[in-house]
């Protein structure tokens, strides 16, 4: 007989379990051998010529709060995103991910070290899967929007910025929050430009989301998007060139050649897909615990 809530807990894929499998293994690791930080962790200081750390560092765990919400993390939102982006593209997101906002910790930590000359900042172990968790909010924005969280009764689109909000608040009070807030902030725009601008979509070979429910401004209150638009504008030609995506409705442009991929429909269509497979997953676990409730308990004393 399943227990109660048992659908909430299946599901869970095959390649999440193994990533959750190397969290835990790395955390086990790291709290076994302490001095294995100094070589798998990213300490600025140190990245020369430990440069693997770049990529080591995003599955490193050094606290047991930090193995339980990103192994959480990984497996819930996992169980969302890789059934529509696929395996490979799910696991090619978190190196992408990954890699490059270890890249922007690191260069950040050398910026405030040479502005402040305090050598904490080449020297404090940072690590932490929360990077590519902050850019898997990204995707569920993306695919779901307008989803709303019973429990909180907000949009899925209020995610990632809520998250940085409250991670910019509790900064004020945490003397630590250099370990973790530029890991958060640049998990969630290197995740938030690789969606808009660079994930391949097999099924259409199409590629980006250029859709206006998914600019950059959409992160902000709407009082302030009349503001950062222009500031956004600045990086979208960098990225495409100069032309403007709501006025090419075939997709971004790049040095004047079209961008595969960049097609709003297909974006429409991506969102349909996720909202639908959001709820059909939702139907089957409500299915899954009302069969558990209405099973009859069986007794010891029952007889033919």
């Amino acid at each position: 007989m399943s227990s109660p809530g048992s659908g909430m807990l299946s599901g869970f894929t095959k390649l999440c379990k193994g990533l959750a499998v190397i969290l835990i293994g790395g955390h086990v690791v790291v709290q076994l051998l302490p001095t294995s930080v100094t070589y798998l962790a990213l300490i600025p200081a140190r990245t020369i010529p430990f440069g693997w750390n770049l990529i080591t560092a995003g599955y490193i765990e050094q606290s047991v709060h930090g193995v339980v919400v990103s192994t959480l993390g990984l497996l819930f939102m996992g169980k969302l995103l890789e059934p529509i982006w696929g395996s490979k593209e799910f696991l090619k997101f978190i190196f992408i991910v990954n890699f490059l906002t270890s890249v922007c910790v690191f260069i950040t930590a050398i910026a405030l070290y040479y502005l402040t000359m305090q050598e904490k900042y080449l020297y404090m172990p940072l690590s932490g899967f929360h990077g590519v968790l902050a850019g898997f909010l990204v995707g569920i924005k993306q695919i779901v929007p307008d989803q709303e969280l019973y429990l909180l009764k907000i949009k899925v689109k209020w995610l990632p910025s809520l998250m940085l909000l409250l991670s910019i608040a509790i900064s004020f009070f945490t003397p630590e929050s250099a370990t973790y807030l530029p890991t958060l902030i640049f998990g969630t725009y290197i995740g938030w430009i690789y969606l808009r601008y660079l994930q391949r979509k097999p099924e259409s070979k199409l590629r980006g989301d250029p859709s206006e429910d998914f600019a950059f401004s959409t992160f902000f209150p709407e009082f302030l998007r009349p503001i950062i638009d222009p500031i956004a504008s600045i990086f979208h030609r960098m990225l495409c060139g100069k032309s403007e995506a709501s006025s090419n409705p075939q997709g971004y442009t790049l040095e004047g050649a079209p961008l595969l991929g960049s097609d709003p429909i297909e974006a429409s269509r991506r969102r349909e897909r996720g909202a639908r497979a959001l709820e059909e997953r939702l139907a089957a676990e409500k299915l899954a615990a009302g069969r558990d409730s209405e099973e009859p308990h069986i007794d010891g004393n029952d007889h033919v």
